[in-house]
């Protein structure tokens, strides 16, 4: 059984609700999830906020954020991944986990940071976590690596909590 299918196992049984806000995965992340059979029972939607205003202008992270740190930064994967589960919301009902990635693929920096860093935001309930990745790889295998990585820390606190 993958990951991903042992976390839609999870989210099924505890009948938990997810809602995801991509950067640099560009959705592969709710991709994966989507794969599953009977995942919508669990995977509210996603949201691709590529671009930096769309963090803004989408997910209501706070433009002074982003005007200091920029886009890759904890705060920021923390807002989206706390912020996704009421814009997504269903029926007036916000996801029970949020989940964001924001970072660097590469091949070049952005904003002073080398391809490979990575922030995963993970927010259940009020209790929002960012997890710091420093991956190395080409464009592709660091966008797989943050996937892997999300999947298996989202399956973590689920478990956890």
């Amino acid at each position: 059984m993958t990951s991903a299918e042992r976390l839609m196992r999870e989210l099924f049984e505890r009948r938990l609700t997810v809602a995801v806000a991509e950067s640099l995965t560009g959705g592969a992340v709710v991709a994966r999830l989507i794969d599953v059979p009977g995942a919508s029972a669990a995977v509210l939607g996603g949201i691709v906020a590529y671009n930096t205003e769309l963090k803004h202008s989408l997910l209501g992270v706070d433009s002074a954020v982003l005007n200091v740190h920029g886009p890759v930064h904890p705060d920021v994967a923390a807002q989206m991944a706390s912020r996704v589960r009421e814009v997504l919301a269903v029926g007036g009902q916000a996801a029970d986990i949020g989940i964001s990635t924001t970072g660097v693929a590469g091949p070049n920096p952005q904003h002073g940071h080398p391809p490979g860093t990575v922030f995963v935001g993970i927010a259940i309930g009020a209790d929002v976590r960012v997890i710091a990745l420093d991956l190395v790889g080409d464009r592709a295998s660091i966008r797989s690596q943050v996937v892997d990585s999300v999947i298996d820390a989202v399956l973590a606190r689920v478990i956890e909590s």
